[in-house]
């Protein structure tokens, strides 16, 4: 088994390689051994898909439920893991703090805090405390014996405030507060990523995953682009198929489902002895 320090620093070799790699986000032990065997080199999880397993919306996630399941990907396969923490499970510093301490006590290399506070009568934290809660999640990640990679989100355009010139500036302050990675979810085009990535010095994750402001590997890269998550979106569109086939056997009373289908011994084959 490769330890966690090994797995930190191959976390860390990704974000320093030259263009950008792609970060996919598994919802359980299975789809991570799937996409470990696919060839990607390092996984993450994602709080919509967290919630949907357990059959609730994106932002209702326990810290412990989410760290069990977090635990689960870590150890399904050698690959370094990084956790969508959402806003670190409470709104005080010392929260944010104890979360990375605890989620490298599962297993995890890496694992982002939010500004979104989760009140919808200011859904956008305060920047001088969105600040503090990024630096005591720092001084957290920092602490450890190996590299915990911190990356801090702006999410001004998931939660109604899209001012670009805000994010922009958000994301340079927690980058004075030593995060390692940077991430604006929902930048809404090109351009707006290459201004993200010309105004800050270090590295910026893009989360693809929604229609129309989802762009190539190759088009992201050349923009500035170091990491690209998926989010939800591989959950999502595992739970279409399922809603799909479904159908066809309810309504129409056919299989054919089953042609687009891996066989058992293809998915076996992903699976240990």
């Amino acid at each position: 088994m490769t330890s966690q320090s090994d797995k930190a620093r191959r976390f860390r070799e990704l974000h320093e390689a030259p263009g950008a790699f792609v970060i996919p986000n598994p919802w359980d032990a299975g789809s991570a051994r799937l996409l470990a065997g696919l060839g990607f080199q390092a996984l993450a999880t994602s709080s919509g898909a967290s919630a949907g397993i357990l059959g609730r919306r994106d932002g209702t996630v326990t810290r412990e439920e989410a760290l069990a399941q977090a635990r689960a990907i870590v150890n399904a396969t050698d690959l370094p893991v990084s956790a969508d923490l959402e806003k670190g499970f409470g709104d005080a510093p010392a929260a944010a703090a104890e979360t990375i301490r605890l989620a490298a006590g599962v297993g995890l290399v890496g694992g982002s805090i939010e500004d979104a506070s989760g009140d919808k009568t200011k859904p956008i934290y305060d920047l001088g405390h969105a600040v503090e809660r990024v630096a005591a999640a720092v001084q957290a990640a920092r602490a450890l014996p190996f590299p915990f990679t911190l990356t801090a989100r702006a999410e001004g355009q998931l939660r109604g405030q899209p001012d670009l010139d805000e994010i922009i500036r958000r994301l340079q302050a927690y980058e004075k507060a030593g995060a390692d990675v940077l991430m604006a979810p929902g930048l809404p085009d090109l351009a707006a990523v290459r201004a993200v990535c010309a105004a800050v010095s270090k590295p910026v994750n893009f989360m693809a995953g929604i229609k129309g402001k989802s762009f190539t590997v190759a088009d992201l890269a050349a923009a500035g682009v170091k990491r690209i998550s998926l989010a939800t979106s591989l959950y999502r569109a595992a739970m279409t198929a399922v809603r799909d086939a479904a159908a066809e056997v309810k309504d129409k009373g056919s299989f054919g489902y089953l042609d687009r289908s891996m066989a058992t011994p293809e998915w076996n084959a992903f699976m240990p002895e």
